[in-house]
């Protein structure tokens, strides 16, 4: 790990200004808050700020009877179109009746949206809960998710490979929203579901964190966590979270790292697909290149890269992931710190024309895909 430095006690100097571009929710407001109901929070919440409430007629128009020709995703929770208002295109996420996420879910997502705003967030357009219907309106985001970029197939519409820069900067960008939820907002939010799959592409590649319905606000005072129903998707939460329902920031830290882990390998967190059992769960696979030699880590880079990679820039983003992916909740790191390494590494020049080293290149065909014995 000599090639950058580490200071894990790094922090940010004010809470509620890391130049983020974000605003600060204020501890009172909290309080505030928190001693009346959650749909009255919601519905006052929209009344002072810009956020819209739709009839279903409305965005029944703007989606054409949410028609499929609009849908452009899917899943427990329901289905996303894309709808067309008067002033540009939206995202609606139609929620399913007794689906995967509830009302509380739905109002818990309203809110958090409401009153978050940081460049590295999705915004949230409106809302709608009209006829036992329950939607929500979103910017629309035409690149639609990371995993559709990293992982192909199953229908999807194919996109160019991410090249090496983009997914750095993806990087940096998803770290910046969960550092704006964990260290500026008062008290922390936890994002508890954060994957691949929620983070959303702009034109020009900038993510957006998306679905706050699992959200939870942190510890405060001297607490160290709080005590929650275990939720969130396999093979991206923290197995301290998983085995003892304690949750805190460091729960999302850990979900960060199996994102660059994906990122680094083009691999899912889980993948039934795969026929041996220990290359189904990417972190299984991953960890005897993640621990400590600096040759076998270029084994994990995803072939599609070619070889196409900064060599000391992608070690030193697979320490990070390690650092982040660590059993103890209390050796992760912050998502300052997190932020600051990143930075480094996307400060290092590299463009994505150049030519793959010859030992990146010889990396890249014949270990990027080791086998089941050597991985055990």
């Amino acid at each position: 790990m000599n090639c950058f430095s580490w200071n894990p006690r790094l922090r940010c100097s004010e809470r509620t200004n890391c130049n983020e571009g974000g605003s600060p929710c204020s501890p009172s407001s909290y309080a505030v808050q928190s001693s009346i109901g959650m749909r009255r929070r919601s519905e006052q919440a929209a009344a002072g700020g810009t956020t819209h409430k739709f009839t279903l007629a409305q965005l029944s128009a703007a989606t054409d009877g949410f028609s499929d020709s609009n849908l452009v995703g899917e899943g427990g929770f329901g289905r996303v179109y894309r709808g067309l208002l008067l002033n540009g295109a939206v995202a609606v996420k139609q929620l399913c009746r007794g689906g995967a996420q509830g009302t509380h879910e739905f109002l818990v997502e309203c809110m958090m949206l409401m009153m978050l705003h940081h460049p590295n967030l999705v915004s949230l357009v409106g809302y709608c809960a009209d006829a036992g219907e329950r939607l929500l309106v979103y910017e629309f985001l035409p690149r639609g998710s990371l995993d559709a970029h990293l992982f192909p197939g199953g229908g999807r519409r194919p996109h160019e490979p991410l090249c090496w820069g983009a997914r750095v900067r993806i990087a940096l960008g998803a770290a910046k929203g969960l550092r704006y939820l964990h260290e500026v907002v008062t008290p922390p939010v936890i994002y508890r579901d954060l994957k691949s799959s929620n983070i959303l592409l702009a034109d020009d590649l900038s993510p957006k964190l998306s679905d706050f319905g699992l959200a939870k606000l942190g510890p405060v005072g001297d607490d160290t966590h709080v005590s929650t129903r275990v939720m969130g998707t396999y093979g991206y939460c923290a197995p301290d979270y998983a085995m003892s329902g304690k949750l805190n920031v460091k729960s999302d830290v850990y979900s960060f790292g199996v994102v660059l882990l994906e990122l680094i390998t083009g691999r899912r967190a889980f993948d039934a697909a795969r026929s041996a059992p220990e290359e189904q769960r990417l972190l299984l696979w991953a960890r005897p290149y993640l621990a400590g030699d600096r040759k076998r880590c270029f084994a994990l880079a995803d072939p599609v890269l070619q070889g196409r990679y900064p060599r000391r820039a992608f070690y030193q983003l697979a320490v990070v992931t390690s650092l982040c992916l660590r059993d103890k909740p209390n050796l992760r790191p912050s998502m300052t710190d997190v932020t600051q390494a990143l930075e480094h590494v996307a400060s290092q020049p590299w463009e994505d024309n150049q030519r793959a080293t010859p030992d990146a290149l010889r990396s890249s065909s014949s270990s990027s895909r080791p086998s089941s014995a050597d991985a055990s």
